[in-house]
């Protein structure tokens, strides 16, 4: 009776773990694995098969998964870091731990895998670009006149900013896309705002805060950049609108301009044929009376 007792009460403690599950979402990571002994799986579609059979599994056992971004060249790194036999799987449960706190990743929530890998994808270009403009703006140190740190004065300058583009569109959802030309890539992070029932603007936190972190990298280093945004309300046209980075400031784009940026394929350069029941128009005044001109450095 006691045994029965100890059983159950471990497959009640069992359910109250939160597991982590590295996954290799396309072939070329896949193969890369390949070449260690003990991954013994065969071909990539049949890999994933097995892995979302897992998920449904545990899901089904009350379990919660987390579903984290299996990077090879970052696991054969964190192997020779801790001397740790690659070839092992001890050494992937270990560097999938690691992920859990510091990687990318979704929960898994019952949907199928193929709109989870999508997902997972953009949540670790997400933390990849957020973390290189941290960077970016802890790199560029003072400013050469005054001595204020420049990476910290422009976030504070992009905060303010995104705090009046914000006052100034509502009410509805908006979407807003920021753009940033540096080398050797654009970097590129999307904001959603959505008021709750008094009005106020509901932001994700860590979608804010990259948002804001790239902007400031525009400002911090006069790169060519722009903003542009879409608003959405019962009852009313949607309405697209954008400005372009100019010194520590925002310079509203003309309603020809936004057509322009929000109807021309950003790979190609074609163009794309404009939605129907969409406004293109100048944006709102965002009563902007800060500084116009970034330091010199």
């Amino acid at each position: 009776m006691a045994h029965i007792q100890h059983h159950s009460m471990r497959r009640v403690l069992r359910r109250e773990i939160a597991g982590t599950l590295g996954l290799l979402t396309d072939e070329q990571d896949f193969t890369a694995m390949r070449r260690y002994r003990t991954f013994t799986f065969a071909d990539h579609e049949s890999y994933l098969q097995q892995v979302e059979a897992l998920l449904r599994t545990l899901a089904s056992q009350g379990g919660h998964t987390t579903v984290a971004l299996f990077d090879p060249e970052e696991y054969a790194e964190f192997c020779a870091e801790h001397g740790l036999e690659p070839d092992a799987p001890t050494s992937r449960t270990r560097f999938t731990a690691e992920l859990a706190a510091t990687g990318a990743t979704l929960p898994y929530e019952g949907q199928p895998l193929a709109e989870l890998v999508p997902d997972l994808v953009d949540e670790a270009v997400r933390q990849a670009t957020w973390e290189y403009a941290t960077t970016l703006l802890s790199r560029i140190g003072n400013c050469a006149s005054c001595g204020e740190d420049i990476g910290r004065a422009a976030f504070i300058r992009a905060s303010d900013l995104l705090v009046r583009i914000l006052e100034s569109t509502g009410p509805g959802r908006r979407h807003l896309v920021c753009s940033v030309s540096t080398a050797p890539e654009t970097l590129t992070a999307v904001l959603h705002a959505d008021d709750d029932e008094e009005g106020t603007p509901q932001l994700d936190e860590a979608e804010a805060l990259e948002f804001t972190t790239v902007l400031a990298v525009g400002i911090a280093t006069q790169s060519a950049g722009g903003l542009v945004m879409r608003t959405s309300a019962p009852d009313t046209t949607d309405r697209v609108f954008g400005w372009r980075l100019r010194g520590e400031g925002l310079e509203p784009l003309t309603a020809g301009e936004v057509f322009d940026a929000y109807c021309t394929d950003i790979d190609s350069g074609d163009l794309v044929s404009p939605e129907s029941g969409v406004d293109y128009c100048v944006p709102p005044d965002l009563r902007d009376d800060g500084p116009t001109t970034a330091h010199t450095h």
